[in-house]
């Protein structure tokens, strides 16, 4: 077999690499999901923006409620019981806003997932924009 990059490190066993991608499902969820889940009456968390506010007026997911990653805090939670799931994203995958919103969401003690994706994603999906608030 040709050594290169790819090939110089072995795959895991197949029972370790299971455990690691099944468990990436714990993290992370995809554009397709949340779409399907918020057409519902209820959809199961809630569905966090944590980009600037002039991102948020110019286009976000459909039922999204806008919080900057760097204004979450305690007080601005009070509102959701403590085992409220949120998913939170950003712009997509350049973007690290979801990473420190989730970051400060679960510092909080917060159940939480990240959208995979971003608006770019739900995008690339082709899936509508809400705009305004």
């Amino acid at each position: 077999m040709p050594r290169n990059a790819v090939t110089r490190i072995p795959a895991a066993p197949a029972d370790v690499a299971q455990h690691h991608f099944e468990s990436e499902f714990t993290f992370e969820t995809d554009c397709a999901d949340v779409h399907e889940a918020m057409a519902s009456a209820d959809p199961g968390f809630v569905l966090l923006d944590v980009r600037a506010p002039s991102h948020f007026a110019a286009g976000h997911v459909p039922g999204a409620v806008n919080l900057p990653h760097g204004k979450i805090i305690r007080s601005k939670l009070s509102d959701y019981p403590d085992d409220t799931l949120f998913v939170v994203y950003c712009d997509g995958p350049h973007c690290n806003g979801a990473s420190r919103g989730a970051a400060r969401l679960a510092a909080l003690g917060r159940p939480v997932k990240k959208m995979a994706g971003g608006i770019h994603g739900w995008e690339l999906d082709g899936f509508c924009l809400a705009k305004g608030w």
